[in-house]
């Protein structure tokens, strides 16, 4: 079964600690909701905004964790099945309660300090994931406390991915390709678009409970743009009751989440024969996302991905047509770290996943825009394996 353990717990602490040295710091204090879930294995139930959440993960010693009494049960659950990797949980309360309370959250910088005193870091050097309010209240409560944000340093924590994270991410691949043969079934003419993606999405979580029965699957996005809208990356926001028509260029975007990863499988269909001018584009899609995973290898610079894709849309003459990037890495959030590929000159690192997909978009034709997932190697691996081919693409 895909999951994560402690052997990724591991990893991922080994790379907090070396942080943490580079930083000149004691802890790691983790506030927002996709590094909460990176440093427990805790699936974050809350939106941190109107919930605050803390991870503080110190270079010695044992970590602990402040949450909002929502997550009580939620935490059990995830302690009873040996999922979570930091136990020690202060909750504090949103209403006071008759007996057995617990503090408020008006009280949330008294607890933190309290937290931190007892760990012995009262007088410690910090780095946080992001600007805090309640820890900035806490520096008032510890003049001695040291807090900076590092918001820069600790994205490159999720970079590369351990070996049982890119099982995750195998399976989760294996099952876009199954769904995107569903997909290929599913196109008809005068279908509703959304009533489509509606039954795809209900046949992707079928399909997972027979996989992965017990694990945590969601269904990050099952969504289809047919025709002219889908010349647009994020469609005409006009959905609603827009039907499939013969002739139709269709992008589909299928995303799933399972256990805390996500991947990415995206693929254009034409509903009926194309014609020359879309069998072009629809090339040039699918050439421009090969290159781009032919360039995804260790020490290249991360932008080359983007430019290796570029280069072959401008040689087919579509240059014009680019409106995005090539793509971007893939992890806990499906638009993870890091945002700036396009731009990027370090260099690439084995086991760090991105998307490959570059897209051509061609106002009153329609969008181009294969995607695969592709891990950085010395001979990049792609994740997704659905076919490219105009066969394959071409339905009804």
């Amino acid at each position: 079964m895909p999951k994560l353990t402690q052997a990724v717990w591991r990893y991922r602490h080994d790379q907090m600690v070396r942080l943490m040295d580079e930083l000149a710091v004691d802890a790691l204090v983790f506030t927002t909701a996709d590094f909460f879930q990176f440093a427990t294995n805790f699936h974050t139930d809350v939106q941190p905004w109107e919930r605050p959440i803390f991870a503080v993960v110190p270079r010695q010693g044992e970590g602990f964790l402040v949450m909002n009494e929502l997550s009580t049960n939620h935490m059990r659950f995830s302690m009873e099945a040996h999922k979570v990797w930091i136990t020690d949980v202060t909750f504090y309360a949103e209403h006071p309660m008759v007996s057995n309370r617990l503090p408020l959250v008006s009280q949330l910088p008294e607890i933190l300090a309290e937290r931190l005193s007892r760990a012995g870091l009262r007088r410690s050097r910090i780095a946080l994931d992001a600007g805090s309010g309640v820890m900035a209240a806490v520096q008032r409560l510890l003049p001695d406390l040291n807090v900076r944000v590092a918001t820069a340093e600790v994205r490159s924590l999720r970079w590369q991915k351990h070996a049982e994270e890119l099982a995750v991410m195998q399976a989760m691949a294996g099952l876009t390709d199954w769904l995107q043969d569903r997909y290929r079934e599913a196109i008809k003419p005068g279908r509703l678009v959304q009533e489509m993606d509606c039954a795809m999405a209900s046949l992707f979580v079928q399909e997972a409970a027979e996989r992965f029965p017990g694990e945590q699957f969601e269904v990050v996005r099952c969504w289809t743009l047919s025709g002219p809208a889908s010349a647009s990356p994020h469609g005409d926001g006009a959905s609603c009751g827009a039907r499939i028509r013969e002739g139709d260029v269709l992008v589909n975007i299928v995303i799933p989440r399972l256990n805390g990863l996500t991947i990415e499988n995206e693929r254009t269909w034409f509903c009926g024969s194309p014609d020359e001018q879309k069998k072009a584009l629809w090339t040039a899609a699918r050439d421009a996302t090969d290159a781009a995973i032919g360039a995804a290898v260790t020490g290249r610079p991360v932008c080359a991905i983007d430019a290796a894709a570029q280069a072959v849309i401008e040689r087919a003459g579509f240059a014009d047509c680019i409106r995005h990037r090539t793509g971007h890495a893939i992890g806990i959030v499906h638009h993870e770290y890091p945002e700036d590929m396009a731009f990027s000159q370090r260099p690439l690192l084995d086991n760090e996943v991105y998307s490959a997909e570059p897209g051509l978009y061609v106002y009153g034709v329609g969008g181009f825009r294969i995607d695969d997932t592709v891990v950085v190697g010395a001979t990049p691996r792609v994740l997704t394996a659905t076919p490219k081919s105009l066969d394959y693409a071409t339905v009804g």
